[in-house]
């Protein structure tokens, strides 16, 4: 590829001379990235083309701070959207192998001494790798924060506090239980009686099928927990495989909680509903 070179021209004009040669050597290098760059640009709303332009010339010019600034920026807009980062990782690299062959013949062109050359691969490699290790780490720092926030949400979701008086909430459990649901539910449950004051808290089961011993020995803890916060804990909807399974642990609800059939009639005992006449 024929490139074109004025005398007296800076490494930085010589790369803006030949911007679409640089374009069309990218496009050449980076085989699995160009054929998704129009769909990267639909969903992320990320212009890889002018943004390799963009890295080149930061580290052209040595402006880390930008180059740092704009990789953070990068590394929350791919996890964002959740854009696949062997493109970003073979993206940046195709950058780096192009701009190596523009320097390369930049120098032969200038035809006079310039910068030790292995000085100068230490710096354009230095830049290239800060940018990657910043924009992995923005990557990582935003996934791991969208993560916790919908782990939090699911949490939220599954211990569903349903308050039907000042006093008396109803939690209602449903699908699969195990050891890591169970101590969310715990922790929940004991920090919502300690802030809403609540007096009365019906759970109830009638969505579980089955019950594994060590989550029934936790809910037998939830219970006591209940009853030593000093509220009145009320279980509901229990369904036959589930009192099998608790009566053949030998553990007995009744001694901390009263039981019911179900959560109609569990709330039947404490709101008289006015017959119509």
């Amino acid at each position: 590829m024929d490139v074109v070179y004025h005398e007296g021209q800076n490494m930085k004009e010589f790369l803006s001379e030949n911007k679409d040669r640089f374009e069309q050597q990218l496009l050449e290098e980076a085989v699995n990235v160009r054929e998704k760059i129009e769909e990267i640009q639909r969903i992320g709303n990320i212009d890889l083309i002018n943004n390799a332009h963009k890295l080149v010339f930061y580290i052209v010019d040595q402006r880390e701070a930008d180059l740092i600034e704009f990789s953070e920026q990068e590394g929350v807009a791919w996890a964002k959207y959740s854009l696949t980062l062997t493109f970003k990782l073979e993206w940046v690299q195709a950058i780096r192998r192009t701009l190596w062959r523009f320097l390369e013949q930049y120098e032969t062109l200038k035809q006079e001494e310039g910068e030790n050359f292995f000085a100068l691969e230490k710096r354009i490699n230095d830049f290239v790798d800060k940018f990657l290790n910043s924009f992995f780490l923005s990557y990582s720092k935003y996934k791991d924060k969208l993560l916790e926030s919908q782990r939090e949400l699911v949490e939220h979701l599954s211990v569903p506090f349903i308050p039907v008086s000042s006093s008396m909430c109803v939690l209602p459990l449903i699908g699969f239980m195990d050891k890591a649901r169970m101590n969310t539910i715990e922790e929940k449950v004991l920090v919502q009686i300690g802030d809403q004051g609540i007096q009365t808290l019906i759970m109830d089961l009638s969505g579980i099928a089955e019950i594994e011993e060590d989550v029934a020995e936790h809910l037998m803890r939830v219970i006591d927990g209940i009853y030593i916060m000093g509220s009145t804990p009320i279980i509901t909807g229990i369904r036959p495989e589930v009192a099998a399974k608790l009566m053949e642990m030998g553990l007995s609800v009744q001694t901390k909680a009263e039981t019911k059939g179900s959560l109609q009639q569990a709330l039947s005992d404490y709101f008289i509903v006015p017959h119509s006449s």
